[in-house]
């Protein structure tokens, strides 16, 4: 046995070990003892196997199936430009949180810095993205070898999943000497055995990250100095919770049980998990309907504004719920999930972790303050449904309608820009609603449609919808491109073509005045043939024109990757937009 196959061998296997059970391996000369490894773990049926061409979209699919079931998964690529393009996917791996390992392969030190091939500084190339690097020296062949490499895989893995409570993507950088290719024959002399620890454990075991279905004591928070986090402030009975976007979708009916208790009304992103059952809870506070269009409301927000906000979480997306965190005399606190917390404008007064915030058992909220958001939620979600979101295809009303086909068995994967403001806009907040899941670490729209493709491989129940729109979609068409071998989900994505960037016309660029230069640098529309595309990648393709296509299309069970293109005038998006907002204007 040549050292690069025994080494590559003996690290797919004690990942194996760890709890991988997906790679996504992208071709390449450097790589391929590591993708005969993969090859043999798959055919012994200790992994599944993803091949693809393009990095940027498997760094995107590994993430895509880490996303929801928070097990890494392993990115493969050979040396140079090929680890480079998993840098977008690392960076919103390492801002969302997301276990993410990527083993890069590389020339070994006697290449390096002599203008070899394919050969660039790969150890620090992803910066400061990463939980944990090693760079790996290539085997020697000596005794001793093996527990080291099983070692260092070990602590890889425990930095992925977050053992110190901030999971995300790690690096193993392993250099490769020629010979590549496995020995022909039936050598297998090595100086030492090669086997890991009986009984398929792995290398080093180490107590798991807390589940976050799992809550400390109060007891424990107060022996640790919490026990004054728990008590009730009169000041902030008048306390909103605004629900942004968290690492593990679980946590979002964690924080309504919390909420709940409180009497705090609450106002969510769209994303986050169904909330039947979480946490051994049997009750959850609702999601206000329509929430950041209320915030829009001038005579209801004068009359009940809060005294305190607090964000639990991210909050990605409404300029509404950021201007009143700014407003003066609202104290602001922050629960964070992860190390680090979220204050862009510098106005958060306190930061609780994610264990203080879940022990806030003691009702400290005002119970007819509370009632008075939710009677105010109700009549705006009757104004709503009085304007009729059923009347034109527009962002607002797609969205709407996406979401009310699926059932909270489902899981709704949302690309960036519009999309999401929209559906939030839309959204009833009804309990039986899907998870929604969507790439908003650094909000990008590159990756989209092989996040999807990833979370549809790894979902276990339900269906999944993508909901995105035409630019966001034509970025990542690499990202539907599977070969025939390779496993291919049942996924159904919805591009609503509104002819390029309408996020920005939301925006001072859409001013009327800057009308004769926003096509050309903002819209951008690309004249892109979806069909075409599709057919490209093999991929079915449907056009619609009417919500009522996009109804009866949405009922027929997905069958492989599917594409259902809906065309939506811009004009007509924006004014569905403005009568949403004209009915939360009304008086309540």
């Amino acid at each position: 046995m040549n050292p690069s196959t025994a080494l590559a061998g003996v690290l797919i296997d004690e990942w194996v070990r760890c709890g991988v059970r997906e790679v996504v391996l992208c071709p390449g000369s450097r790589s391929a003892p590591l993708a005969y490894a993969a090859l043999e773990a798959e055919r012994g049926g200790r992994l599944r196997l993803h091949v693809r061409v393009d990095e940027r979209s498997a760094g995107f699919l590994a993430l895509g199936l880490a996303k929801v079931t928070r097990a890494p998964a392993v990115v493969i690529t050979t040396s140079g430009t090929a680890v480079a393009n998993l840098h977008p996917a690392v960076l919103e791996a390492s801002h969302a949180c997301v276990p993410l390992i990527v083993m890069s392969a590389d020339r070994p030190a006697e290449l390096r810095g002599t203008g070899a091939n394919q050969t660039t500084v790969q150890p620090g190339i992803f910066t400061t993205a990463l939980r944990h690097e090693h760079d790996q020296p290539p085997a020697e062949g000596r005794t001793g070898e093996q527990a080291s490499w099983r070692s260092t895989v070990c602590r890889a893995y425990a930095a992925a999943v977050g053992r110190a409570g901030d999971p995300g993507p790690v690096q193993l950088n392993v250099a490769l000497r020629d010979p590549l290719a496995p020995d022909l024959g039936d050598s297998e002399d090595w100086p030492e055995s090669l086997e890991g620890r009986a009984g398929g454990m792995s290398w080093v075991t180490w107590s798991p990250p807390p589940s976050v279905q799992q809550a400390p004591s109060v007891q424990y928070l107060a022996s640790v100095g919490g026990s004054e986090l728990l008590a009730a402030d009169p000041r902030h009975s008048r306390t909103l919770v605004v629900l942004g976007d968290l690492p593990d979708p679980a946590m979002a009916a964690q924080a309504l049980d919390v909420a709940h208790r409180q009497h705090w009304p609450v106002i969510a992103e769209p994303f986050g998990a169904r909330v039947e059952g979480a946490g051994g809870a049997a009750e959850h506070a609702e999601v206000l309907p329509h929430g950041p269009l209320l915030l829009t409301d001038a005579a209801f927000m004068a009359a009940q504004r809060p005294t305190r906000v607090l964000v639990v979480g991210r909050h990605t997306l409404h300029r509404e719920i950021a201007a009143l965190t700014r407003e003066g005399g609202i104290d602001v606190e922050q629960v964070s999930a992860t190390a680090q917390w979220s204050d862009p404008s510098h106005v958060v007064s306190r930061v609780l972790t994610w264990d203080e915030f879940l022990v806030s058992s003691r009702a400290g909220g005002d119970p007819a303050w509370a009632q008075d958001w939710t009677v105010a939620g109700q009549a705006l979600a009757e104004r709503v449904a009085a304007a009729d979101l059923s009347a034109e295809a527009a962002g607002v009303s797609v969205g709407a309608l996406v979401l009310s086909e699926l059932t909270a068995q489902d899981i709704l994967v949302l690309g960036s820009s519009n999309t999401p403001r929209d559906l939030n806009m839309a959204d009833p907040a009804a309990p039986d609603r899907p998870v929604v899941v969507s790439n908003r670490g650094l909000s990008g729209i590159d990756g989209t449609n092989a996040s999807a493709v990833g979370i549809a491989v790894a979902a276990t129940q339900g269906r999944v919808v993508a909901l995105m729109g035409d630019l966001t979609f034509e970025h990542d068409i690499n990202g539907l491109l599977i070969g025939p071998s390779e496993p291919v989900p049942d996924l159904t994505v919805v591009v609503v073509n509104d002819q390029g960037g309408g996020i920005f016309a939301t925006l001072e660029y859409g001013h009327p005045d800057r009308a004769a230069d926003f096509s050309r640098i903002f819209a951008t529309p690309t004249g892109a043939n979806l069909a075409g595309l599709c057919a490209g990648v093999g991929v079915a393709h449907t056009l619609v024109d009417s919500l009522a296509g996009l109804r009866a299309e949405l009922a027929l069970a997905a069958r492989g990757i599917r594409v259902i293109e809906v065309p939506i005038d811009p004009a007509t998006d924006a004014a569905e937009r403005e009568r949403l907002r004209s009915a939360a204007s009304r008086s309540t």
